[in-house]
């Protein structure tokens, strides 16, 4: 058994026959790391483009849910529906100037979510 001194300098360890079939690992592992490397401008772009995409789906989707929650509460199928016909209470709830006023609010300010995320968007880094 082959022990070294910590004092001594690393370049001047021993060699012997597992000393090469670590190297051997060593090479075999940098190697693996370089096609890693070489995948990973791949994988970041396609983050990159989920990212993209998922953000313009986000924004889309704010602004449609946003524009249908400020005009539909103010049409006549708000209150007109086969949900609401056979209940009474929840039509006359629905009808109140205060829960359509909510729904609009809502929608508004869903509205302005979709615009906020639309004008704040940064591209992630790409490490």
């Amino acid at each position: 058994m082959v022990t070294v001194s910590p004092k001594s300098p690393i370049d001047k360890l021993p060699v012997g026959p597992l000393q090469t079939e670590s190297n051997d690992a060593l090479e075999g592992a940098a190697l693996g790391r370089q096609s890693q490397n070489q995948d990973a401008p791949s994988r970041t772009q396609l983050n990159l483009w989920r990212h993209r995409i998922l953000t313009l789906l986000f924004i889309f989707f704010c602004a449609t849910v946003g524009v249908l929650l400020v005009i539909l509460p103010w049409r006549p199928e708000w209150t007109d529906n086969h949900f609401l016909l056979g209940s009474p209470g929840l039509r006359a709830f629905v009808s109140n100037g205060f829960v359509r006023g909510l729904c609009s609010g809502l929608g508004l300010l869903d509205i302005w979510i979709g615009f906020w995320e639309a004008v704040h968007y940064r591209e992630p880094s790409l490490h």
